[in-house]
Order: structure tokens, then C-alpha cells, then sequence
């Protein structure tokens, strides 16, 4: 429950304690955000008295009188315009007249409110002021998050380029400086190195593109009947000659064609996804299987290889962006970090998930349900 704080000023005890008892068990549910919000009251019998309670540590929700001894409610107003963007002033008084709100408003308040008010008159008024607030407060909380992942964003991303700018730099360098000596071909394998680290840029710089037009819908989207199984065929003929240099076995299990209405290539960046990454983390003359079949209304692909697993703990972590684990088994090996949250996010564009079960040295098995209708993207 969101609990805001209000403070009652009027020279009027009875007013205050009126007040006070009219709103200390007042709750009510902000509609936009379903949060219950609740009140607590501070009072104060002066404007000065206001002021200095304002300066400690300002209200949510300010309920003013017009009429108070010393400095009056307009005066207050005038010391605490624009110092408190957050905090919002409703006018009490007993000369209602459209002169005095205008004139409130001009200085600042946001609501007025005229005597003898009913405790159902001050209730409705605080409730508009309040769920005010309330989004106010939502649209801060919601700005100062999409700022710190932006930061953590930016932050890791500078991370991930450094590394390989850093090493192109390195090489260019001993080019540069024949550090090698004079002859071309001595330098063959540092061209090679070099090119390799541009390829994991270009292809880090490829992944974010493609992340970014599926998280903000702009990803356009061509439906089409399209036979799953004739797609992992192409991604596992895609994958052969890098499966080779390594000896791994590549085997596609599907008995019939399993066809459904989809983006051909969001399934085919799916697939591309999985199984390179089966490559990749698998053992020399190892072997990566793909299974694609129906599970009911769903369509189900299955990646499993017979490579270096990770911990169970460390799977929960795997569909987040920017993630690998890092290890001694994994150190040489290049990649975003962002494959499995793009293919995470794709499968919820088919109303479907991505899980992993996996067991360290004995494989992984990576396995996508897409339902066979897509959600449309908003």
C-alpha cells in the first residue's frame, strides 16, 4: 500500500481534528495502477509552523487554509512556489469566489476546496490530489528505472566491445610496427585473429539490432505457413562446416513435416541461435540432435548436445541479456551474450517459452514451444 503524507493547516482545531478524523482511515485503489493508498496526517496552526514542517521534509499533499494568523495561505504559496514540483496544495477557504482560486491557482495550488466542506466533499478532493500523486510518483519510479537500464546497458555493452577493440588494436599495432618481421606471411595469423574479433563485433552489433526491433515492435512480420522441420534441416546444413572442424555430429530427429503459421525468420533465428551455441560450448567429435515436433496446439524444437553443460544455478541466468558464464571452460569461446534473450523473446511472440536443463560435462537440451497461432504484436 502506498501510504502518503498530508499536512492539514488551518488556525481552527476543530477543523483540523474534523480533517484529521475524515481521512486517517481513508483508502481508496488508483485504478491505473491497482495500488491501494493510504494516509498519513501531520497538521500544523500557522503558515509559519507549515513552512518550517514543509522545509524538514515536504508533504505529499498540502491542505491549506486561505485565512491563517501571521502569513496567510496565499503568502504561503507564494514562499513555496516551485521549490516542491512534487507536492501538491489544495486551498481552504471561506470566501469562495473564482477571483480567490484563480488567484490560488496562478500561485500554485492545484486544487481549492471552500468552507463548510462535508468529510465526503474532502474525500473526493484528496482522492483526485492523491491518485495525482500516485501516477506522478509511478511515471518517476518508471523514468528513474528505464535510466539505470540504460546505464547497465551502455555500461556492459562498452564491456563487451572493449575486449575485442582492444585486441584489433593490439594486432594492428605489431602490423604496423613489423613486429613480425618483414615478411607478409608471418603476419597471416594475426590478420586471421584480427578478423575473427570484427566478425564477434559485427555479429554483437547484428544481435542488439535484432533485440531492439523485437522489444519495441517494430520488427516487421511476415505470417506465412512455414514447415519447421525443413528450417532446422537448413540451420543444421548452415551449421555443418563449423560442426566439422570440430568433429561434431549433427542429426535432425522429425518424422513428418510440422508446419504452422509463423515468421520464417524469427523460427530460422531461433533455430541459427541454438544450434551454434550447441557447437560452440560441445566437446571435439561431439554431437548436437534437433527434435522438432507438437505438444498439442504448441510446436516443439529441442537442441540437445553432448558438450561442456553448465551448473544448474547457472542456468536460471542464461535468457538474460549480456549473459555468459564465464569459466575456464568457456574463456575462449566468442559470442554477445544476447542469442538466448533474443530467442526468449521471440518465443513469447508466439505465446510460447525456452527452458534449459543442463548438467556440467554431460550436455545441454534447449527446448522452444511455440504456440501455433501467434500473439500479435502490440
Amino acid at each position: 500500500m502506498e501510504t502518503l503524507r498530508i499536512l492539514v493547516t488551518d488556525d481552527e482545531p476543530g477543523l483540523r481534528m474534523a480533517a484529521e478524523r475524515a481521512l486517517r482511515d481513508f483508502r481508496f485503489v488508483v485504478p491505473e495502477t491497482n495500488e491501494e493508498v493510504g494516509f498519513r496526517i501531520e497538521t500544523a496552526e500557522t503558515g509559519e509552523a507549515a513552512l518550517e514542517k514543509i522545509g524538514e521534509s515536504p508533504p505529499d499533499l498540502l491542505l491549506l487554509d486561505h485565512k491563517l494568523p501571521g502569513l496567510s495561505g496565499l503568502d504561503v504559496l507564494d514562499r513555496i512556489n516551485g521549490k516542491y514540483p512534487e507536492m501538491l496544495c489544495i486551498m481552504v477557504t471561506a470566501y469562495a469566489s473564482i477571483d480567490t482560486a484563480v488567484t490560488a491557482t496562478k500561485r500554485g495550488a492545484y486544487d481549492f476546496l471552500a468552507k463548510p466542506f462535508t468529510p465526503m466533499e474532502l474525500r473526493g478532493t484528496i482522492k483526485k490530489a492523491a491518485n495525482r500523486v500516485v501516477l506522478a510518483k509511478q511515471a518517476r519510479r518508471l523514468a528513474e528505472e528505464k535510466r539505470q537500464v540504460r546505464f547497465q546497458f551502455i555500461r556492459v555493452l562498452g564491456h563487451e566491445l572493449k575486449a575485442p577493440l582492444n585486441a584489433v588494436e593490439g594486432y594492428l599495432q605489431m602490423v604496423a610496427g613489423a613486429a613480425l618481421g618483414p615478411e607478409v606471411a608471418s603476419y597471416q595469423q594475426v590478420v586471421q585473429r584480427s578478423l575473427i574479433r570484427i566478425e564477434g563485433m559485427r555479429k554483437l552489433i547484428s544481435d542488439l539490432l535484432d533485440m531492439t526491433r523485437i522489444e519495441s515492435g517494430q520488427k516487421s512480420r511476415d505470417l506465412v505457413e512455414v514447415d519447421v522441420r525443413q528450417l532446422a534441416a537448413e540451420a543444421l546444413e548452415t551449421a555443418a562446416a563449423a560442426a566439422r572442424e570440430t568433429g561434431i555430429t549433427l542429426e535432425l530427429h522429425a518424422g513428418e513435416p510440422v508446419s504452422m503459421r509463423a515468421d520464417r525468420g524469427e523460427i530460422e533465428m531461433i533455430l541459427n541461435n541454438l544450434v551454434s551455441n550447441a557447437i560452440k560450448y560441445n566437446k571435439p567429435q561431439g554431437r548436437v540432435e534437433v527434435t522438432v515436433g507438437r505438444d498439442g496446439e504448441y510446436v516443439t524444437l529441442a537442441v540437445a548436445d553432448t558438450g561442456i553443460g553448465i551448473e544448474p544455478e547457472e542456468a536460471t541466468k542464461l535468457f538474460g541479456e549480456f549473459v555468459r558464464i564465464k569459466n575456464e571452460k568457456t574463456r575462449n569461446i566468442l559470442g554477445s551474450g544476447l542469442g538466448l534473450s533474443i530467442v526468449q523473446k521471440l518465443a513469447e511472440l508466439y505465446d510460447g517459452s525456452v527452458t534449459v536443463a543442463s548438467q556440467p560435462d554431460a550436455g545441454s537440451t534447449f527446448t522452444v514451444r511455440l504456440k501455433n497461432v501467434p500473439v500479435p504484436v502490440a
